[in-house]
């Protein structure tokens, strides 16, 4: 096949590749003639040759003898018919080798139309592939068109990156230096702390100190006033009409020596004061005295205006779930923070939800049509944060972490946020004031039933409970082993130790009133809405329900590949107390039967790690999980 004159610049791989393969096409289409042509050539030469042949074998008109001549001919013929035969022979065996030589030529006449017909369809293939040829020629043009420009686009991008590079380069640079000079007022930060915690506890102890001076010379004034008043004579006032009646109706009045006492002991002035039958019943001891004032001294201790006054302000009491939903399905899974993520807590109202994680940030969410939209982010933690509780007068919140106990974070009232082994305070998100105490780490917070107080647990082997308008510890508990987790009913604090013990305090006694001991470290505890029971988790693998009012073990919970991820899992009741929920190191969910023991469900899906907390909404209808992978997970 001809084709155009070479042009002046090498053809494209892709036009030489299309040639070959037509010029491979023909020589397959021109091999299928090659034995059909010579064969018809040969044909057509042997016809004219039979052609000629005939023509020969004739015979002329004028030539012919007459028919008297002719049986003399075949006579004086006959005896060399052997060696040659008869025109007639010749023209019966040509017309036989006609014949044939016809049939042939129809069948060979048959396949040259055949092969014309094959030929011209092989030619309309030919025009469509190049039509073809054509229009990938065109899209070919294009491509190159368009990979030019993308060329051009690389290099563009090339040279930003190269541009971005190198003010990453620089950037990171500066970010070292930055974190150089962080490090340092870090360093700082924490020298400061030391200081202020050493200045804060000379201060207490110079505070304490100068309140017992006080009280001591109170006291020492009151008990010169009473030696004063003893001393004086009691003065009998006689009615001169009864003078002769003194035995049967005969009334004595107390000098009025209460006067030099304060006005506290007015209330009580009026109990001395009272008939008496003789003279000497009239005499007060020094003993009976100091007995007064202390009583009015412990009066004044005492919360409160009076023993039978007004009870103290208690929270709001907490909503009730009548009957918990088991969730089935995950509704929204999200990336909620930087890093793990460690602690997870509902608002009462069900519809406010925090997360706090190792970036040291609480984020708060709003649980909107099964979903978790951002509400705000606090910042300003001591460290990594590993539980939440909220306040229950609804407005607040407090985190703790290790290090630290976390914020309190509500309008008008301070927040606490624990770093190292302080508690700072501070309103909306301002941190103003550091409640210092603790020498170790701060692993546990929960708020008490009654308002402005706090109880803490530490790695220091103590726990503290904090009055929160005054910023000062009211009381420290001496423990062996450090405290897990928390939770504070009535008048009861229960921590989870890791020596694998439960204890049990009273907020109005010194000591322990209980241990409960459990086979593994204590990794969270959660009581119950009606405070009669007590769900705990330890590393044994095993969720334990304890009665409260028989102070035993009602049920043990455990699971085919349930195991405990860390030593703050967290498990928690359903807010009707009807489920058990608690997270495996294996990212499932377990959901077991309180009242039965036995397994209800288990959630698998999105977690690929270990599930560090649940929370269950109060309202029973959403269940949020959160793992070590930065995921939190919305159920229902």
């Amino acid at each position: 096949m001809a084709g155009p004159s070479a042009p002046a610049t090498p053809a494209a791989p892709w036009k030489r590749h299309i040639e070959r393969q037509l010029r491979q096409r023909d020589r397959a289409q021109k091999a299928r003639f090659l034995e059909l042509v010579p064969a018809y050539n040969r044909l057509l030469e042997k016809a004219e040759l039979l052609t000629q042949f005939s023509e020969k074998l004739q015979p002329e008109p004028n030539k012919v003898t007459p028919t008297a001549h002719q049986g003399l001919w075949e006579e004086e013929s006959e005896p060399d018919s052997d060696q040659v035969s008869s025109p007639a022979t010749l023209r019966m065996k040509w017309q036989e080798a006609e014949e044939g030589l016809r049939l042939v030529c129809g069948e060979m006449a048959y396949q040259v139309v055949e092969k014309s017909a094959a030929l011209e369809a092989l030619e309309s293939e030919l025009e469509k592939q190049q039509s073809r040829l054509a229009a990938q020629g065109a899209r070919v043009a294009q491509l190159e068109e368009t990979r030019a420009q993308l060329a051009g686009q690389v290099e563009e991008r090339q040279a930003l990156s190269a541009a971005r590079r190198t003010a990453y380069d620089t950037l990171r640079a500066h970010a070292r230096l930055r974190e150089a000079a962080l490090r340092r007022l870090e360093e700082d930060t924490h020298h400061l702390l030391e200081q202020l915690v050493q200045l804060k506890a000379r201060a207490a102890a110079q505070r304490n100190l100068r309140n017992e001076h006080q009280q001591r010379a109170k006291q020492a004034q009151v008990l010169q006033e009473l030696k004063k008043a003893v001393r004086k004579t009691v003065s009998i006032n006689e009615s001169p009409d009864t003078l002769g009646n003194v035995t049967r109706e005969g009334a004595l009045t107390l000098a009025p020596a209460a006067e030099l006492v304060s006005q506290e002991s007015e209330a009580c002035e009026k109990k001395w004061k009272r008939p008496f039958r003789s003279a000497s019943a009239t005499s007060l001891t020094l003993s009976r005295c100091v007995d007064v004032v202390k009583g009015l001294l412990d009066f004044k201790k005492r919360r409160g205006h009076s023993i039978g006054g007004a009870p103290e302000p208690r929270y709001q009491s907490i909503p009730v779930c009548v009957a918990a939903r088991l969730p089935t399905r995950a509704q929204d899974v999200l990336d909620a923070h930087l890093s793990e993520v460690n602690a997870v807590q509902f608002g009462l109202n069900s519809s406010l939800l925090a997360t706090g994680g190792a970036d040291r940030f609480i984020h708060l969410w709003n649980v909107v049509g099964g979903r978790l939209e951002a509400n705000q982010t606090l910042v300003g933690a001591g460290g990594s944060i590993t539980s939440l509780d909220f306040d229950p007068s609804v407005r607040g919140l407090c985190p703790k972490g290790l290090p630290g106990v976390g914020s309190h974070l509500q309008q008008g009232r301070p927040a606490l946020e624990g770093g190292g082994g302080t508690v700072q305070a501070g309103i909306g998100g301002v941190w103003q004031e550091t409640l210092s105490g603790h020498s170790d780490k701060v692993t546990a917070a929960k708020f008490k039933l009654t308002r402005h107080q706090a109880v803490t647990g530490s790695r220091d082997r103590t726990v503290k409970e904090w009055d929160l308008d005054r910023a000062y510890c009211s009381r420290t508990i001496n423990v062996l082993s450090y405290c897990n987790d928390m939770v504070c009913g009535d008048h009861i604090i229960i921590s989870g130790h890791n020596d694998q013990k439960i204890r049990f305090w009273d907020s109005r006694g010194p000591h322990c009133t209980q241990v409960i001991p459990v086979q593994g470290r204590v990794t969270s505890l959660n009581l119950s809405h009606d405070q009669l029971h007590l769900l705990s988790c330890s590393r044994d693998d095993t969720l334990k329900v304890i009665d409260l009012r028989v102070s035993n073990i009602r049920q043990v919970f455990r699971a085919d590949g349930f195991k405990c991820g860390s030593d703050w899992t967290k498990a928690v009741f359903s807010p009707d107390r009807s489920y058990a929920l608690a997270g495996s190191c294996d990212g499932t969910l377990y959901i077991w039967d309180v009242d039965t023991g036995k397994l209800e469900s288990s959630l698998r899906g999105p977690h690929c790690t270990a599930v560090n907390a649940v929370a269950w909404c109060y309202s029973g209808s959403h269940v949020v999980s959160v793992d070590q992978g930065r995921k939190a997970v919305l159920w229902h």
